[in-house]
């Protein structure tokens, strides 16, 4: 079991687990390096770094949380379950447990599709390797948008009769694969998920398997206390949640390097207090 959890490896993420480290704390961070701090060619208002690159940037911060002794995990945290004394984290077929939870994932949450939300465990699920058996031989759709579609859609052709892939062609895809050019837009049945919207048109489907860069807050976190688009938090980035922290463009504005790595420091710091 881990001290801290941080869900999110950008600035606020990497600045927790580092400060979380000097504290002595045993630290996990779960993310991928997707958001719009990666793609940026020159930052130039973050003190001492002048010019740098967003990827530079994320790499040396990444690297310095390493060296410290944080555990850096590259992947999709599914859910969160809260189990007394601690937390477990779902990443596809595995599970880490912690005792807190910094959340780190940026400003920007995925809007999750009409019936997707009802649906869910009943049709719609977010991992081929935990659920994939239970449509062995059935028909099954894909919805890809994040980097583990691809992989995860091959291994459900492996499984299913067949897999229609709603997302961008790529060469890695199973030839047996087919490709969709439509864009998902509902998500269909009563009682179960039965089939998706695509292009004005139902089609019918066993079931619904979407892989995105991230996960919503309220599918994430149920019950998490927002305003507007943002996670709430007090001075200590305490969110509503006993023993979960929010820091960084997740919190509000302004979406700034340094005000996430300053808010990073005081959840894990706050963080560490707790666990004292």
């Amino acid at each position: 079991m881990y001290d801290i959890a941080v869900i999110g490896a950008g600035p606020a993420g990497y600045s927790a687990a580092i400060n979380a480290r000097k504290r002595e704390k045993s630290v996990i961070v779960v993310g991928q390096n997707t958001g719009w701090l990666s793609r940026a060619e020159s930052i130039e208002n973050y003190p001492g770094m002048p010019g740098v690159s967003g990827q530079e940037m994320l790499h040396k911060m990444a690297e310095q949380a390493k060296d410290m002794g944080a555990e850096l995990r590259a992947g999709v945290v599914h859910s969160v379950i809260h189990m007394g004394e601690s937390f477990a984290l779902s990443l596809g077929a595995d599970f880490v447990e912690a005792r807190k939870i910094i959340l780190a994932t940026g400003a920007k949450q995925p809007r999750l599709l009409p019936g997707e939300e009802r649906l869910l465990g009943r049709g719609v699920s977010y991992c081929g390797t935990c659920d994939g058996m239970l449509y062995r031989g059935k028909n099954v759709a894909v919805i890809g948008a994040g980097p583990e579609a691809v992989h995860e859609a091959n291994f459900l052709m492996s499984l299913c009769q067949s897999v229609a892939y709603f997302g961008k062609p790529d060469d890695a895809l199973d030839s047996r694969i087919e490709i969709r050019s439509e864009t998902v837009s509902e998500i269909t049945g009563d009682m179960r998920a039965s089939g998706v919207i695509a292009g004005g048109e139902e089609m019918p489907f066993d079931g619904v398997f979407i892989f995105r860069e991230a996960m919503a807050l309220s599918s994430l976190m149920p019950g998490l206390e927002m305003d507007g688009a943002f996670i709430r938090v007090d001075r200590q980035m305490r969110t509503n949640l006993p023993g979960v922290f929010a820091a960084g463009d997740c919190t509000g504005l302004p979406l700034q390097v340094a005000k996430a790595v300053g808010e990073g420091c005081i959840a894990a710091l706050a963080a560490a207090q707790e666990l004292q």
